[in-house]
């Protein structure tokens, strides 16, 4: 859930401002399914001195309400904590649901800003790859963000530094999880309008839910991505060591393609089990996407980058076809890249090829689905 600048500084602590978001901060993104009810706490009547002002269409929730919920936010509640703040489990009396409830730690480098980008991304944003923002909470200086409850946790969770006894991921699973994790990528980048570019995709952002179903989550740092003839957006750079496009890491210029790097290593390390940073590795294996580039010029050397918690039990077809889509997403130039239609087409189909590891054998569990035309986005 947290993040670090990939270079530079994160700037200084921004002030509280009303829950509400400018056009020149964040243009409208056009809602994507049904109508949205809009908080009974926002002022339609409401102008900004440069014209309209687009409030957040969302649920609201009372600081009191939420304190309630977590038990006035006891240590037992705790799920996590990250760049944003605390992320705790409750229990909403009034929805009569189980949620998380992600507070905004009020000294941390996440500031305000990002809080409204995620409301408004979330509340304009669905999809069934997407995490579902229940509502909010803004009373005084306290921002709180809440959350369907994910049951499994992250995927960070389950790939690594796991606890003795705790299951580990199959390859039919970390297929499901992949393709999943892409058709939420793919949502954003093809069919929000105007393109968003999450640009902070990493495993502790794909939460898991019944049956490893992912979700992506946390969309603070997320942009609209460029229109027309624009071919890419420019902003500071922000995302989390490791899954920084290298475009955009040295010039800070943001495209749909470094999304797709980002995801290229995340799925190699839902392939090979390893971190996309670890220090704890000699100083050739620190970095994966470095330790991996050379190997996979190899197919001899394919089977070394399985992780070894599979023990063998993969498809050596799938193995090599996952590591050709994770090889072509990392390339260096950006415009090498697939557009993320192109990985959704081939993880949906790996998905679909069912691993027997006790006979060895693969089945077409189903017909892999088809993907419509789309208009492709940020060449």
């Amino acid at each position: 859930m947290g993040w670090i600048p990939c270079s530079g500084n994160s700037g200084t602590k921004k002030k509280i401002v009303k829950m509400e978001v400018q056009d020149s901060v964040a243009p409208q993104i056009k809602p994507t399914q049904g109508k949205l009810k809009r908080s009974s706490s926002t002022n339609s009547k409401d102008k900004s001195k440069n014209g309209s002002t687009q409030h957040i269409a969302s649920q609201t929730f009372s600081f009191r309400e939420l304190a309630s919920a977590t038990r006035n936010f006891k240590a037992e509640c705790l799920l996590g904590e990250g760049g944003f703040g605390r992320v705790y489990k409750g229990h909403m009396e009034s929805i009569n649901q189980v949620v998380a409830i992600k507070q905004l730690d009020r000294n941390g480098l996440q500031g305000n800003r990002e809080f409204l980008v995620e409301v408004l991304m979330l509340s304009l944003l669905h999809h069934p790859n997407l995490v579902n923002l229940l509502g909010y909470c803004a009373d005084g200086d306290q921002r709180l963000l809440v959350y369907e409850f994910m049951s499994l946790g992250s995927l960070e969770d389950h790939l690594h530094d796991i606890s003795p006894g705790k299951k580990r991921l199959d390859w039919n699973t970390r297929m499901k999880i992949a393709a999943g994790a892409a058709k939420g990528l793919e949502y954003l980048h093809d069919k929000a309008n105007p393109p968003v570019i999450y640009r902070d995709l990493k495993c502790s952002n794909i939460l898991l839910g019944e049956e490893y179903h992912p979700k992506l989550s946390d969309f603070g740092l997320a942009k609209l991505g460029p229109v027309g003839e624009n071919t890419h957006v420019s902003t500071r750079v922000m995302g989390t060591y490791g899954y920084c496009a290298p475009e955009y890491a040295m010039t800070g210029q943001l495209t749909l393609k470094s999304d797709v790097y980002s995801f290229g290593v995340v799925l190699l390390e839902i392939i090979t089990g390893r971190k996309a940073i670890d220090y704890s590795k000699s100083a050739a294996e620190q970095n994966l996407v470095a330790w991996a580039r050379p190997l996979f010029k190899d197919r001899k050397k394919f089977s070394q980058m399985a992780d070894p918690m599979l023990q063998g039990q993969y498809p050596s077809r799938g193995l090599y076809q996952a590591l050709a889509v994770a090889a072509m997403c990392v390339q260096e130039q950006a415009n090498m890249r697939p557009v993320i239609a192109d990985v959704v087409t081939a993880l949906s189909y790996l998905a679909s090829q069912r691993y027997n590891h006790n006979t060895q054998t693969v089945q077409n569990s189903h017909r892999a689905p088809r993907t419509p035309p789309r208009t492709r986005r940020g060449q």
